[in-house]
């Protein structure tokens, strides 16, 4: 079904306006998917125009794509997307930031703590004298990263995990928006055998401390790098701090396309939004802001890699763990974060006059207003 724009239209506008718990009928799914794909092959255009304007776009494994020297793309990328996966670990429940981003926005004072002196691994709780058992008894990963929220709340805790893990020869990474960050803290994380440090820089709005930050661990880590969502506000303050963030001598960005959750879907209404393979909902100028962003450090030969963690991405991620894994062909946890379709958010888009299908076609019988609801 190529269902027309202005169809597609008046049919959200019904759903929108439909009771929360109501279920949408067979008939109904069918107009909200076919409304999907006709925005998702608009975007994928769009997108694909934007692609073949980069001469240097390069692709591992048709998994991601990226510019510049492959060297340099980060090691916990490749275990994400050809290894066994990125075994996260948490123990920190707090920030010292709130981003209009952030997938846990408006609820930081209610994220459930882990666990005093405990950790979190594989949704399992550990204390620190049971790594030894569980390096002994499970197979190591590839890679691990420390995420959940702000790991500098405590980083003094970080140190002695860390250093297990160097042990065992696992590749380790640690996310923070690095305003807490200092240069002791910064040796004490490469000393304990930190291999890749990957700085928030948008959550600061490219503060000037955190560049500083990026450019002294360098000094101490060996793989420093920025993971970013990609917005407007990221990429103009990039332009305009661009020298001093290439005087870092930083290894890679990761441009992450914004996806939304619940938690800050709200901070974005009004923005044209599209979603995924049914999947992950996110704002049409993420991935498009990101293509730019490539284009540029490709003309540009910037000295590092720029890495297009888009929502593909993210799907080969998902079907590399599960292939891991030993789960079923086709099997995946890429998914929708929504339990029911938020119809709503995908009004602006249908009522923008400078975004078109690619094609349509007339409702066929049995898909009319007066025909699908009676």
């Amino acid at each position: 079904m190529k269902i027309s724009k202005k169809d597609a239209l008046m049919w959200f506008e019904f759903f929108s306006a439909l009771p929360e718990d109501e279920e949408f009928l067979a008939k109904q799914q069918e107009i909200i998917y076919a409304t999907f794909a006709q925005i998702e092959a608009a975007i994928d255009d769009r997108n694909d125009k934007l692609m073949s304007e980069i001469s240097g776009l390069k692709t591992f494994g048709n998994r991601t794509y990226f510019v510049g020297n492959e060297k340099n793309f980060p090691g916990g990328c490749r275990s994400c997307l050809f290894g066994t996966g990125l075994s996260a670990i948490r123990k920190t429940n707090k920030c010292n930031l709130e981003c209009k981003f952030c997938y846990n926005y408006g609820e930081l004072d209610d994220v459930p703590p882990i666990g005093e002196g405990m950790w979190e691994i594989g949704g399992t709780k550990f204390y620190e004298k049971d790594i030894d058992l569980l390096l002994s008894i499970q197979q190591k990963p590839t890679g691990i990263s420390y995420v959940y929220l702000e790991p500098y709340m405590e980083i003094e805790k970080y140190y002695f995990i860390i250093k297990k893990f160097r042990a065992a020869g696992i590749h380790q990474h640690l996310y923070t928006n690095g305003t807490l960050a200092t240069e002791e803290t910064l040796k004490a994380l490469g000393e304990a055998g930190l291999d890749e440090i990957r700085f928030n820089l948008g959550a600061s709005n490219c503060a000037d401390k955190v560049i500083e930050n990026i450019g002294i661990a360098k000094k101490y880590i060996k793989h420093v790098g920025i993971e970013t969502p990609m917005t407007p506000e990221f990429f103009d303050a990039f332009f305009m701090k661009k020298q001093a963030i290439f005087d870092t001598k930083l290894d890679f960005i990761n441009c992450a396309e914004l996806h939304l959750n619940a938690n800050n879907i709200d901070n974005y209404f009004g923005e044209n939004m599209y979603i995924s393979r049914h999947g992950y909902i996110s704002p049409v100028w993420s991935r498009e802001l990101t293509l730019k962003f490539m284009k540029i450090a490709d003309n540009e030969n910037w000295d590092f890699v720029v890495h297009d963690c888009s929502n593909h991405t993210k799907f080969a991620r998902s079907l590399n763990l599960s292939s891991k894994e030993g789960r079923w062909f086709g099997a995946s946890n890429y998914a929708c974060e929504f339990s029911r379709i938020p119809c709503e958010v995908f009004l602006p888009i249908l009522h923008d006059n400078n975004f078109k299908f690619l094609w349509e076609e007339e409702l066929p019988m049995g898909y009319q207003p007066g025909e699908l609801m009676f």
